[in-house]
């Protein structure tokens, strides 16, 4: 009996992930389309990365990054490539990726709503030296087959959502 129960509370939270509107918004504060390139998700050569899987919104440095979504900070920490960056499990089961930070302002598990600071832009990790900016990522856990194609890791395109098309529905 508790087993089925289980599987019912599961059952659930996964059906309740895919039901929660997302509705992401601009995540630096006073940002426009004027401050990305809307051409530069998927975009190709990118550095050591080989292929650009999100968006840089540019910025002055020390402005502050909000979440795009409500959600739970799944990591705040630092990497080569990205920096400062924290990374944040939201809605329809998908994790946004905030990086080149150059503060971060939350922990590691803690709940975010789109008003939270997570941190303020600059130019960390593989960014040193270049123009303070936000690279956001959106990427999901269950892949979206469909968006394979042949081009460089095309492969990997079933992880990556466009957040362009996200930020310009707002």
């Amino acid at each position: 009996m508790k087993r089925k129960k289980l599987k019912i509370i599961l059952l659930f939270i996964i059906i309740a992930g895919f039901l929660v509107p997302e509705n992401i918004k601009m995540p630096v504060k006073g940002a426009s389309k004027s401050d990305y390139n809307a051409n530069s998700f998927w975009y190709h050569p990118w550095g050591k990365s080989i292929t650009h899987k999100g968006v840089d919104i540019f910025a002055k440095k020390g402005t502050d990054v909000n979440s795009a979504t409500n959600g739970f900070v799944f990591y705040s920490g630092k990497i080569s490539l990205g920096g400062n960056f924290v990374l944040i499990f939201g809605p329809k089961w998908r994790l946004h990726y905030y990086a080149h930070l150059e503060e971060r302002k939350v922990s590691s598990l803690t709940f975010v709503n789109k008003k939270t600071v997570i941190g303020t832009v600059g130019s960390s990790g593989n960014a040193v030296g270049k123009q303070p900016h936000l690279h956001y990522s959106i990427l999901t856990i269950f892949p979206y087959v469909w968006k394979i194609d042949s081009d460089k890791q095309g492969w990997k395109k079933m992880f990556y959502l466009n957040p362009i098309e996200a930020l310009e529905k707002e």
